[in-house]
């Protein structure tokens, strides 16, 4: 009798770039893929059979990096490190036919919108409603996407043309998923959408980002809950006194403001004014006592002269936010303000942004040395060489605060502890643990 055949398994890796939204998109998918076929993989080693390039498409740079990162691969598949490359994401969802024609080594071009679509030529079952992912976050956090696409009509913004018409996800389908991933060890959920506040209008009549905090917070063992990537126009109420109240959901919000200038806010059609966006930031610091904001603004946006620049600086001085990024405009094809051209020169778009980061360093540094002696929860993320890295609730990971926790024993990443702020620099507090749980 002969010894049964064991059939090699594919090696497919994904490589995925942009945002969190993207990096859910892509565990979506090796989450979904058959075990018995597949080995799956996220980044890591060179060879692999299939390669998955996950692409972004929302700025210059971020095209540019995909379209180095497609060019790398296709380098390795000529020798002879892959056998099949495949590219999807919102770059190949805008710019599929031109690319295809440019680089033609790659084996198969998927856009933004249509996962069954690579799950057919991959052979594989497909489930829109699985709720199975392939973690490649530090197992205790995950972000959580609780929709598709959007309905606003910012003048500089691509999104709606590449993810299309905003979508939630129904609440169950998403207690459900936390569920799954609270299973699997998660303790932190980061919830992201291109608009938080817009969450349940198209499903429900009204916005039900509340009713999803609180169903979200019964689920057990989930231990933070935290809010990226809110609309200011129309946030809901109901949402500030639950995270008032709340626990468990961290006093944390991200909302990206892109300017101050009227005039500018006007032209990127963002439905918002300044005295508006003032009065909603004193609203939100007035209903939750002690939350960290965080924004992003953009800078180098077609009639940016000095004088909306300055306006725009003075208002990050006189906020005072506690986390805040920035990054030059671009102009995207299709988009409202694509017609206004690129007047701001390069140069110029640099050196305000630079200005800006350096204001907010300086901030950052003080409301960071305010810590020093205070008893903080941190969570625990890695273990580095001399120390282990952590967060606050008032930190996201990869794009806000460390904490550089002194080594003790017992201490694992995952764990949240309790530990005193011992120093500070501008983007860092140094701690040490007085006990953990």
């Amino acid at each position: 009798m002969k010894p049964p055949v064991t059939k090699k398994k594919t090696t497919i890796k994904f490589i995925t770039l942009g945002c969190s939204k993207n990096l859910v998109d892509s565990e979506k998918v090796l989450g979904r893929l058959p075990e018995d076929r597949f080995y799956l993989m996220h980044e890591g080693a060179d060879a692999a059979d299939i390669v998955v390039i996950n692409t972004c498409g929302f700025i210059n740079d971020a095209k540019e990096e995909s379209i180095d990162a497609i060019l790398e691969v296709v380098d390795a598949r000529k020798k002879g490190l892959v056998r099949e490359v495949i590219v999807t994401g919102c770059l190949s969802e805008r710019y599929r036919e031109t690319l295809r024609q440019e680089i033609p080594e790659v084996d198969a071009w998927f856009g933004a919108r249509d996962p069954a679509e690579l799950f057919r030529y991959l052979r594989a079952a497909y489930s829109g409603s699985d709720p199975r992912r392939f973690l490649t976050t530090p197992k205790h956090y995950a972000y959580l996407k609780i929709s598709e696409g959007c309905d606003r009509t910012c003048s500089f913004c691509a999104i709606p043309l590449i993810r299309g018409k905003y979508v939630s996800t129904p609440v169950d389908g998403l207690v459900q998923e936390a569920m799954l991933l609270s299973g699997k060890g998660v303790k932190e959920l980061i919830l992201v959408a291109q608009d938080l506040s817009y969450y349940g209008m198209d499903l429900y009549g009204k916005p039900l980002l509340g009713g999803l905090l609180r169903a979200l917070c019964g689920v057990n063992g989930i231990h933070w809950l935290r809010l990226h990537y809110a609309y200011p126009h129309q946030f809901p109420d109901d949402v500030l006194k639950l995270m008032a109240s709340e626990p468990k959901i961290c006093k944390y919000l991200d909302i990206p403001l892109q300017h101050i200038s009227d005039a500018i806010l006007y032209s990127m059609r963002r439905g918002h004014t300044k005295k508006g966006t003032l009065h909603f930031l004193e609203k939100v610091r007035k209903a939750v006592p002690g939350i960290a904001l965080r924004t992003t603004l953009m800078v180098g946006y077609p009639g940016e002269s000095d004088k909306e620049f300055r306006e725009l600086e003075d208002f990050v001085g006189e906020i005072r936010f506690d986390r805040l990024g920035v990054f030059t405009y671009s102009p995207e094809e299709g988009t409202k303000a694509y017609g206004l051209g690129d007047p701001v020169p390069e140069s110029i778009k640099q050196e305000r942004a630079e200005a800006l980061m350096e204001l907010q360093a300086g901030i950052s540094h003080e409301k960071n040395r305010s810590k020093v002696g205070q008893v903080m929860q941190v969570v625990v993320d890695s273990e580095e060489k001399d120390f282990f890295l952590g967060r606050t609730e008032f930190d996201s990971p990869e794009v806000d605060n460390d904490v550089l926790v002194e080594k003790a024993p017992g201490l694992l990443p995952g764990q949240f502890i309790q530990a005193r702020i011992t120093g500070a620099s501008a983007f860092e507090l140094h701690a040490r643990p007085e006990h953990t749980k």
